[in-house]
């Protein structure tokens, strides 16, 4: 790893952390074992946004949260729903209040959505049983409608369906434009909206388990720098308010620049580089709450060295955060984020210092008059779920030093959350004119 003395220094110091917080740390996987079914009820009230800002009955929302994409599947079959329990029970035990899951399956293995307008009322269920765990276990939910990816159905399955209906379609992007295809995905997005939990008893669109829906995963389009999207975003957008206006929606965007503002694509991973999206023009959408980006810099960069992977996340973070500020004028979440195990010369040092330069960089952003609301790791496990690895995975139980870096971040998020309610000024006064506490393991 090639570092400058500057990073040496802060390594060092994090290592003597590390080693201080040891049997905190030892304790910490003790209680994700032992610790006994109580839970943390979601509070009343829905998550919203005042400018820039998340906020829950008016005061501040800040936090720390996980990506889990597989829950719905793995709750299909009800002798394995206990893998979601205690995922939510292991992130709940270190301060993970937001999680990012699928709510689509479309065709495919076990689909929730078999064909248009057919569902598979036993996968509802599974559904059913994500969202009632994540209120169990105080945990909010950002639900993603589909796919960009071929994995569990998304874009490419509507296209299938299109043209098994005749409809004349040319390639993947007809699904932002063409009539039959917007009509199958806004029937999906009323039939989840609408949905009745068998378990709660409660609507989705009037649970405020959910903090929000993504329209897309990580939409990408070849015919232009972003116009395209724009149009599909605005009808899609106007939809899902029209059904439910509780909830806060996001694109699901990875954040890539556009022609909007020409000097921001210097900062894409590939000066330049453009794959059909514009974070700015695509965010400012009215019916858009709030923006989201996603950085995978050693797959994104591949054969460039840690520093300079871990320069491209700073000013990935950065130029987001001041668009998001000055610009959108909207919350933003890093709603993607994760080192692989699959690239040469992994360790899981490499990943603390990877996840700890994130977690310091999203809470200097957050300290720093708001706008960033909290980071969304990818991802999380539970114990015996190694047929879905990735090599992005976290098991909580079995990771004591990325574990303890995690729960040193929820702990700073929430501190830095209830000194943001200053009741003799701004809500983010205070934040501005205080220096970062030093990491501290809160268990």
């Amino acid at each position: 790893m090639a570092c400058t003395g500057k990073i040496i220094f802060i390594w060092g110091s994090f290592l003597l952390i590390s080693l201080l917080n040891v049997n905190r740390a030892r304790n910490l996987l003790v209680a994700l074992v032992c610790k006994p079914s109580s839970n943390n009820p979601i509070a009343s009230g829905f998550i919203q946004t005042r400018d820039t800002h998340f906020v829950l009955n008016g005061s501040p929302f800040l936090f720390n949260g996980f990506n889990s994409y597989w829950m719905m599947q793995v709750a299909v079959e009800p002798s394995e729903r206990y893998k979601i329990s205690n995922v939510f029970r292991e992130a709940s035990a270190v301060g993970l209040n937001v999680c990012r899951t699928w709510a689509f399956s479309d065709g495919g293995y076990q689909p929730l959505q078999i064909s248009p307008g057919v569902y598979d009322e036993l996968v509802f269920q599974a559904l059913d049983f994500v969202v009632s765990e994540a209120r169990k276990y105080g945990v909010r939910l950002v639900l993603t409608l589909t796919n960009n990816l071929q994995d569990y159905g998304g874009r490419p399955q509507y296209v299938q369906w299109a043209r098994s209906a005749g409809e004349p379609v040319n390639s993947d992007d007809d699904f932002y434009t063409n009539a039959v295809m917007k009509g199958y995905y806004k029937n999906y997005v009323k039939k989840v909206l609408t949905r009745l939990n068998t378990i709660t008893g409660i609507a989705y669109k009037d649970d405020p388990t959910i903090m929000a829906w993504e329209l897309i995963n990580e939409p990408r389009c070849q015919v232009d720098s972003g116009k395209t999207i724009n149009v599909w975003v605005q009808e899609m957008g106007s939809y899902v308010k029209s059904i439910d206006n509780k909830h806060l929606l996001g694109i699901g965007m990875e954040g890539f620049y556009g022609d909007s503002i020409q000097d921001r694509k210097q900062y894409n991973p590939i000066p330049g580089y453009q794959v059909g999206t514009d974070f700015i023009s695509n965010n400012l959408i009215k019916e858009i709450d709030f923006a989201t980006i996603h950085a995978y810099p050693d797959a994104w960069l591949p054969g460039q060295d840690d520093r300079l992977q871990i320069a491209f996340i700073q000013r990935w973070l950065t130029s987001h955060w001041t668009d998001s500020r000055t610009i959108l004028k909207k919350p933003l979440i890093f709603a993607e984020f994760g080192k692989s195990k699959t690239c040469p010369g992994f360790n899981i040092s490499a990943m603390d210092y990877f996840l700890n330069i994130v977690y310091t960089n999203i809470y200097n952003l957050a300290k720093n008059g708001g706008t960033m609301g909290g980071g969304l790791v990818w991802q999380i496990f539970t114990e015996g779920m190694e047929s879905y690895y990735d090599g992005y995975e976290i098991v909580l139980s079995q990771n004591p030093s990325t574990t303890s870096i995690i729960a040193q971040q929820s702990n700073k998020m929430t501190k830095l959350q209830h000194s943001l309610n200053n009741p003799h000024g701004d809500i983010f006064e205070q934040a501005k004119d205080e220096a970062p506490d030093e990491p501290s393991l809160s268990i």
